[in-house]
């Protein structure tokens, strides 16, 4: 009785359908584009997919930014992560280490994490940008324009269930406007059919400590909504 009420495998009835077409003597069938996107992919292989994406991508040459770089650095975490962070471009540390956030402003974010319940290897955290601006400038449009397809396929991959902007490059040009952070964060967007959070990018907060109190909210909505998909009921320290 277990077995026959059991969820058959979606690629199994895939390859069913396909031998039973075979069958009735069709020897070609044409499938309309997307019709397995909705097969969620196992841990492994989303890594082995993302795996795949930065090697086939850290030696782009689209933008003149590579011939800078020491590092290109792609993004980390978990690949099956339920909430995926945004930021901007690499910063010098992230230059020399190849990986995001993990300068002073990546530390303050990991304690962020650990004030929400969340741990840095149980999410994923990637940027507009995979190569450093000189000088830490703002990004070019056609530098952006020319990095955003990795970014759009490393979301296809991962398939979070939210996305969390972290300041306000990542938010403008994700969202397509030019409203400031005071008009966008502290609220959920749809973006492209995933629930889309802004708040300040923590480089920011240190260098203007009045933005804490607001990201701390936003924060606090984050983990709400983190809560709402899994279940679970954080308790946060200033709440209990």
């Amino acid at each position: 009785m277990e077995d026959s009420l059991r969820k058959e495998d979606p690629l199994e009835l895939a390859a069913r359908y396909l031998r039973q077409r075979r069958e009735l003597g069709e020897e070609e069938l044409y499938l309309s584009p997307g019709l397995f996107d909705s097969i969620e992919k196992s841990p492994q292989e989303k890594s082995e997919l993302l795996k795949e994406l930065y090697d086939s991508s850290r030696d782009c040459t689209k933008c003149g930014l590579h011939e800078g770089k020491t590092n290109y650095v792609f993004g980390t975490g978990s690949a099956s992560s339920l909430v995926m962070f945004i930021g901007e471009a690499p910063g010098r540390e992230e230059d020399l280490q190849g990986e995001p956030f993990v300068g002073r402003a990546g530390k303050l974010l990991n304690r962020i994490l650990v004030a929400i319940g969340l741990k840095r290897e149980e999410v994923y955290i990637g940027n507009i940008l995979k190569c450093r601006p000189p000088e830490n400038r703002d990004p070019l449009p056609e530098e952006i324009e020319a990095c955003l397809p990795h970014l759009y396929q490393q979301i296809d991959i991962i398939k979070p269930r939210v996305i969390v902007a972290l300041g306000r490059v990542a938010a403008q040009t994700l969202l397509k406007t030019n409203l400031p952070m005071s008009k966008l964060r502290g609220r959920f967007y749809d973006f492209n059919g995933y629930p889309f959070l802004v708040t300040y990018h923590t480089a920011a907060l240190l260098r203007n400590p009045q933005f804490k109190k607001p990201t701390w909210e936003d924060m606090k909505i984050l983990r709400r909504y983190y809560d709402k998909i899994t279940g679970e009921n954080f308790k946060f320290y200033d709440e209990e």
